[in-house]
């Protein structure tokens, strides 16, 4: 049984971790913490988890309380990770970072996509970029993974097949996805409450969203490390009513003669070994991915555009984080890929 840490406990992401945790075979969670609630009943915050974690309280934040873990999650607001990460590595086995500090590869693009420049850059190239189906071989045994973002694991599944296969343009994607509001986190915002977000639909982040140099990155770099040159995103996010869930809308523009019958067989020969990968004709539901650490794909060739139309749906707390993060530490302790995972979503 490995020994866990969390750190960051009390949010959203971090009430997903303790959730799929308690279901998991070889994952004790021996310590969390939440500065917010420190002092607080995990049991008090989250009734939903009072059965496994009736006697848990949340901690303050200090990397010594995960003193010996075998592996240790962060799931802190971004910038918070990089001040515990140095200190944390020599104290832990294992750190999963669910936050965007150790996802870019590039340190100069922190000043310009998130406000400030990162204090560690020199931990930048030892994190594994934590998404599985398309990077397994670098976190298999990692010491240290940086799980994408919800936005960008949506986008990267229904991407990479074809621009990876030099089968669309590099240039000129365009990602339209809606997300849940939970993505927006659990401290309340004037913008998430329920008056503001129900029976509303808006976009944001219209002058540029900070997860769109992650998405080119991923898209524009194959597992071997070779780089696919020119790829550019345009993409714009939705605030959906609803609690989870992202379903991303992706377009490209072929590079030659492709339909929809050789777009489905593309992505279905990509994912044919996957576990948490349904390629289906239908188009994707977020209600089939809920509680689920599945991803939903379809693809589209218009024949009066010529566009290629892919459609990606996940639920933003699990394969978007909490779940990705679980398969991440599975990879890394070198246990069974799939454990304490559910693929069915709950329904209705």
């Amino acid at each position: 049984m490995a020994s866990v840490g969390i750190i960051g406990a009390s949010g959203f992401t971090g009430a997903e971790l303790l959730r799929l945790c308690a279901a998991h075979p070889d994952l004790d969670v021996v310590v969390a913490t939440g500065d917010t609630q420190a002092g607080t009943a995990v049991a008090d915050l989250y009734p939903s988890l009072a059965a496994h974690y009736g006697d848990l309280t949340f901690a303050a934040v200090d990397a010594a309380t995960a003193d010996g873990c075998d592996l240790v999650f962060l799931g802190l607001p971004h910038g918070a990770s990089q001040a515990l990460v140095p200190d944390l590595v020599s104290r832990v086995g294992h750190v999963v970072d669910l936050a965007a500090d150790f996802r870019l590869r590039d340190a100069s693009l922190y000043p310009e996509w998130y406000d400030e420049p990162h204090t560690a850059p020199d931990l930048l190239a030892d994190f594994a970029y934590g998404l599985p189906e398309l990077y397994r071989s670098t976190i298999v045994g990692a010491s240290l993974v940086a799980v994408p973002g919800c936005y960008p694991t949506s986008a990267a599944l229904a991407l990479a097949p074809f621009v990876w296969g030099g089968h669309v343009e590099p240039a000129g994607i365009v990602v339209d996805a809606a997300s849940g509001v939970s993505g927006a986190g659990r401290p309340p915002k004037p913008h998430t409450t329920f008056c503001a977000v129900d029976e509303d639909y808006a976009a944001y982040g219209l002058s540029g969203h900070r997860h769109t140099p992650e998405m080119e990155q991923v898209v524009g770099t194959r597992p071997d490390g070779t780089g696919v040159d020119g790829v550019s995103v345009l993409f714009t996010p939705h605030l959906a009513p609803m609690n989870r869930g992202i379903l991303a809308t992706c377009y490209a523009r072929p590079t030659g003669a492709l339909d929809t019958s050789a777009a489905l067989g593309l992505l279905a020969d990509f994912y044919a070994d996957e576990p948490f990968i349904v390629v289906d004709e239908r188009s994707p539901s977020t209600k089939a991915t809920l509680g689920a650490n599945t991803a939903h794909l379809t693809a589209r060739v218009d024949p009066r555009t010529g566009l290629l139309v892919v459609l990606c749906a996940i639920d933003n707390l699990v394969k978007g984080a909490s779940g990705q993060a679980v398969q991440c530490a599975n990879l890394a302790l070198g246990l069974e890929e799939a454990a304490g995972l559910p693929s069915i979503g709950l329904y209705p």
